[in-house]
């Protein structure tokens, strides 16, 4: 009897052991590859970020060093970008969320009783994934240029005046920000409402509760996580985006965004450590802001 207890207590400590061998060997492949294209090109950004030019060498030629001064340099010389590149971001969510919010309540929630309609306006939702970013982008340059009948229009009906332009202004930068990003903020809505439970806004009726209290206390309260979630996945893009504020696209001479300063030190000047400097600063930005923001709104389980 002392034997067969042993060998189940035995048996009982080699099964944990077991399986979490093998999680660890589960885990490996992800753990590999986090390591491989985040920590790797993480540490070279830092490092790089570091480096001093070349003594007599040639323009984009640098040496491993720690020269703090680097990002010193960068937030005093392109303050400015850094500045408007989290405003034309926060202005873009915020267009964004009051766009995207009534859309998704009522495809998750209003259209609950037609599938059909329901799934067609998801369609709709996910189709601009089906085209090119730049070439959406490129195409509502040609819609806002002075040429357009939008344009036009609008002069016709003095709306705008005869030599006022959108293209290549903050309104232009801040409209593509806002339309190209949209999916990404009513696809989690989208997902949050659809699992509200129509019975409490029944309840809150019942209870003589004002239309907008309902909405505030039950279901603002409830989406939240999809609100968090959205605001997240349209404002961290956003803020580092550089395409809509190319002066190619939708921007200007005013107009450039930490992204477009990234691209030119990186591709014209070859000012590799003061494009990663500014890469460095845009994701610690970020990481503050973000980490401030879900403390905020109560939801740090999404951490």
């Amino acid at each position: 009897m002392a034997f067969t207890a042993f060998s189940t207590g035995t048996a009982t400590e080699q099964g944990p052991r077991k399986s979490s061998r093998i999680a660890l060997l589960l885990l490996l492949p992800g753990v590999l590859y986090l390591m491989l294209f985040f920590l790797v090109p993480l540490v070279s950004l830092v490092i790089t970020s570091l480096q001093a030019p070349l003594e007599l060498g040639d323009i984009g030629q640098y040496q491993a060093a720690f020269r703090w001064e680097n990002y010193a340099t960068v937030i005093g010389q392109y303050g400015e970008q850094i500045l408007r590149s989290f405003l034309y971001a926060l202005l873009a969510t915020i267009f964004a969320l009051l766009f995207s919010y009534p859309l998704a309540y009522f495809i998750g929630v209003k259209a609950r009783p037609w599938p059909l309609l329901q799934n067609l306006m998801l369609v709709l939702v996910i189709a601009p994934f089906f085209i090119s970013f730049l070439l959406r982008t490129l195409a509502w340059k040609q819609i806002l240029s002075d040429e357009s009948p939008i344009v036009t229009g609008l002069k016709a009906l003095s709306l705008l005046a005869p030599d006022a332009y959108i293209t290549g202004t903050p309104i232009a930068v801040v409209f593509g920000l806002t339309y190209n990003f949209i999916p990404f903020m009513t696809l989690p809505l989208y997902a949050a409402l659809e699992r509200l439970d129509t019975r409490y806004l029944e309840a809150g009726s019942d209870l003589y509760a004002k239309p907008f209290t309902t909405f505030r206390t039950v279901t603002l309260a409830l989406s939240m996580p999809g609100i968090v979630s959205g605001v997240l996945l349209t404002f961290i893009p956003a803020a580092g985006d550089y395409v809509n504020a190319s002066r190619q696209f939708l921007g200007g001479s005013g107009t450039a965004m930490m992204g477009n300063v990234i691209e030119s030190n990186f591709l014209v000047s070859l000012n590799y450590p003061a494009a990663a400097s500014l890469s460095i600063i845009l994701m610690a930005a970020i990481l503050v802001l973000v980490t401030a923001y879900v403390r905020r709104s109560g939801t740090e389980d999404l951490l």
